[in-house]
């Protein structure tokens, strides 16, 4: 806990960008009849039957001191389809910093090994050394910027059925780009401080 507080503290530096990464996802489903449109004093109604249409990844990049974020979407939640967007947050998003300070839950998934399943060797360990990976504590990842964000498009964007993964891929494009336009620095107040006197239950009873 004390280590991701303590990596929200720092000051913004474009040479090391603080990056917070989550997971969710979201199933598709195609209507089996033809909804009839709003009206004057009547809002659109659907069927309440529905089909099926599989279930597609969204990883959330979410950079707190910017405000800036984007969402990969992907197939499944493997650690190929999180190695991808990771050399793509490093390669494209930030390909001048030294390093990137990645603040992320801690799932089998997300570990070094799976860019080492991903790429070769050299490859991997050069993704690596530009990571400073900081996990959020198991049952408590409240403090990860990118699950918060997630409340937004669930909200504003995914709250309604959606078809199939490419009008997915659309809508989430969309709503990452409206966002960005009047994105804003987070301003994150909770310190290590605060923690060790709010959070009593983590911190163990030493009598001296």
């Amino acid at each position: 806990m004390e280590d991701v507080l303590e990596a929200y503290q720092r000051p913004l530096d474009p040479d090391q960008p603080l990056v917070c990464m989550d997971e969710s996802s979201k199933q598709q489903i195609k209507e089996v009849r033809t909804p009839i449109p709003a009206e004057p004093g009547q809002p659109e109604r659907y069927d309440t039957e529905y089909q099926r249409n599989g279930i597609s990844n969204l990883f959330m990049f979410f950079e707190p001191l910017t405000g800036q974020r984007h969402v990969a979407v992907t197939d499944s939640r493997t650690a190929l389809d999180w190695a991808h967007p990771i050399r793509h947050l490093l390669d494209v998003r930030h390909p001048d910093a030294r390093q990137a300070a990645l603040v992320m839950d801690n799932p089998n998934t997300h570990t070094p090994a799976s860019l080492y399943k991903a790429f070769e060797p050299a490859e991997a360990r050069r993704l690596l050394e530009r990571l400073e990976i900081h996990y959020t504590p198991k049952h408590g990842s409240w403090p990860n910027r990118a699950e918060i964000e997630f409340s937004h498009p669930n909200r504003q964007c995914l709250d309604r059925r959606i078809p199939d993964q490419a009008t997915l891929q659309k809508e989430t494009a969309a709503w990452v780009e409206k966002r960005n336009t009047s994105a804003k620095p987070v301003d994150w107040r909770f310190t290590t401080e605060d923690a060790r006197i709010k959070l009593k239950r983590p911190y163990p009873s030493i009598n001296s």
